[in-house]
């Protein structure tokens, strides 16, 4: 589901960069508006005489797909989210009453994997204590004597 909402959300992004050139493209009304950045009748000078209404319904097609991508993307996103969420949750749940996840046991590697189940004494959680340092240092060990060189 993730790859679908990814390839959803590149062409969303896609519909919005056609949706920006469509709008700024069209004749303006009124002789104002960014239509005017590109010259006079840049509509005109870009498409042909007419074009107006061949943009306009482009216009209008694009800003459909865009508000159907967006209302379908949100839903997906919901879902997914709700989906992801629940399996959370039930982690979160464990946890707080206390009750263990059921993993399946580990074999060691010099001994042959057997289905049986670990004894009480392997299930019981593990206290690890470690030794203070010590102050006093490690006596040191005499360096070996060079031999002198013969005269």
């Amino acid at each position: 589901m993730g790859f679908i909402i990814g390839l959803l959300t590149f062409v969303l992004v896609l519909d919005c960069l056609a949706l920006i050139l469509l709008v700024l493209v069209q004749l303006p009304k009124k002789e104002a508006g960014l239509g005017l950045a590109f010259g006079g009748g840049a509509a005109d000078a870009l498409f042909g005489a007419g074009s107006g209404t061949v943009l306009t319904k482009a216009t209008k097609y694009a800003a459909g797909i865009f508000f159907g991508l967006a209302i379908v993307l949100g839903i997906m996103q919901s879902h997914h989210f709700r989906a992801s969420r629940s399996e959370f949750e039930k982690l979160l749940e464990q946890q707080a009453t206390g009750s263990a996840v059921q993993l399946p046991p580990m074999a060691s590697p010099e001994a042959p994997a057997t289905t049986s189940a670990l004894p009480a004494a392997a299930t019981a959680p593990m206290k690890i204590t470690i030794p203070p340092a010590s102050t006093t240092p490690a006596p040191a060990t005499p360096a070996p004597a060079k031999p002198t060189p013969p005269k």
